[in-house]
């Protein structure tokens, strides 16, 4: 393949009469680049994963240049930012809406970023928002605690599973992990090995609940800054929303005001059904695959509090299940229903308003 010019198109700068698409495959040690100009390819290049060596190679071709585009990943937002901080007009795509090849074509990184550019030039890409860094550094410290959290019933499990296998009968408590279980298991007389296995699998315990009471500190602490501290009131006055479901909703959901309807908003955490409709034949098919799965977990969990404590929410889940005729698809509604309600609260600033 061609590569890219240091001086730009044929050796000169481009034109507003030009336009420009640029394809990037960015990875952790490199960066491939592609770029078209009036619907042909004139080059290809490959980058060290430096940013500023991508603004340097773009350069020549800002006049005409018309979007730069790459895959959201493992790499982050921070390469977007700085082009954008340049005045570069690009996006991050959502992969899994990137059209796809036979899967017996051939594939590279030079090719990838080819498509890109290509099918940048076509408008057959889907863009993501792109967080700002303030929002993506307190939207990983949400996710931080949702993994101590996972840890913590982990390090649980394998301390129940040290019990099984070996016929130790628990202490009376385990089950809710109280004081006073937790002390007989300190206490327990066992053969040396088994004590110094059950001693490092408390360790693990005590680590890891240290480490999320540390995590919710800092989330207290994030709920009184002023991006957040009227956002969480208003979503907080919903029967059953607590401050897990706010931060999360919060940190996942950020810049509300970038959907145009529900429909968007609950394709975006996975919570529309798959439809499927030829003719007068409609199926409604399992969740979309889209999101975090912590943000649905929480949502369903927090639809069980609202049906608890909101009597009229209660009516409309015992109709889902009699139209539906299972529990957890009515329940799946209800936390469908509460996700719209709290985006257009956060849209609309206006606090909870009783169900009709």
């Amino acid at each position: 393949m061609k590569q890219i010019s240091k001086k730009g198109y044929r050796g000169k700068e481009v034109s507003k009469r030009d336009a420009v698409y640029v394809g990037l495959d960015v990875h952790k040690r490199s960066i491939y680049m592609a770029i078209r100009i009036n619907g042909k390819e004139v080059g290809t290049k490959s980058l060290t994963a430096d940013w500023e060596a991508v603004v340097k190679v773009l350069a020549p071709y800002r006049a005409g240049l018309k979007k730069v585009v790459y895959e959201a990943g493992p790499t982050g937002f921070g390469l977007a930012r700085r082009l954008r901080e340049e005045g570069y007009p690009l996006d991050v795509i959502a992969p899994h809406k990137t059209p796809r090849v036979s899967q017996f074509e051939t594939k590279s990184d030079r090719l990838d970023c080819s498509k890109l550019a290509e099918y940048a030039e076509k408008e057959l890409l889907k863009a993501v928002a792109i967080p700002t860094l303030q929002e993506e550094a307190d939207r990983q410290v949400v996710r931080l605690r949702n993994a101590m959290v996972e840890q913590k019933r982990k390090a649980k499990q394998r301390i129940k599973s040290f019990f099984l296998q070996y016929g130790l009968k628990t202490p009376r408590g385990l089950d809710y992990w109280t004081h006073e279980a937790i002390g007989i298991l300190r206490e327990m007389e066992l053969p040396p090995a088994l004590r110094f296995t059950l001693d490092r699998l408390l360790e693990d315990l005590f680590y890891f609940d240290r480490q999320l009471k540390d995590v919710n500190i800092r989330l207290r602490v994030m709920m009184k800054e002023k991006a957040y501290e009227k956002k969480a009131k208003i979503l907080r006055t919903h029967p059953g929303v607590g401050e897990v479901t706010t931060l999360q909703v919060l940190t996942e959901i950020y810049q509300p005001e970038r959907f145009e309807n529900a429909k968007q908003v609950a394709a975006y955490v996975g919570l529309a059904p798959r439809i499927r409709q030829s003719g007068e034949t409609r199926k409604e098919g399992h969740l979309q695959k889209a999101g975090k799965g912590t943000l649905r977990a929480t949502l369903v969990e927090a639809a069980w509090s609202w049906i608890q404590k909101d009597t009229q929410a209660y009516r409309v889940f015992r109709r889902f299940v009699r139209n539906t005729g299972h529990v957890n698809k009515a329940i799946v509604a209800m936390a469908h229903k509460l996700l719209i309600h709290l985006w257009t609260m956060l849209v609309r600033k206006e606090v909870y308003r009783p169900m009709l």
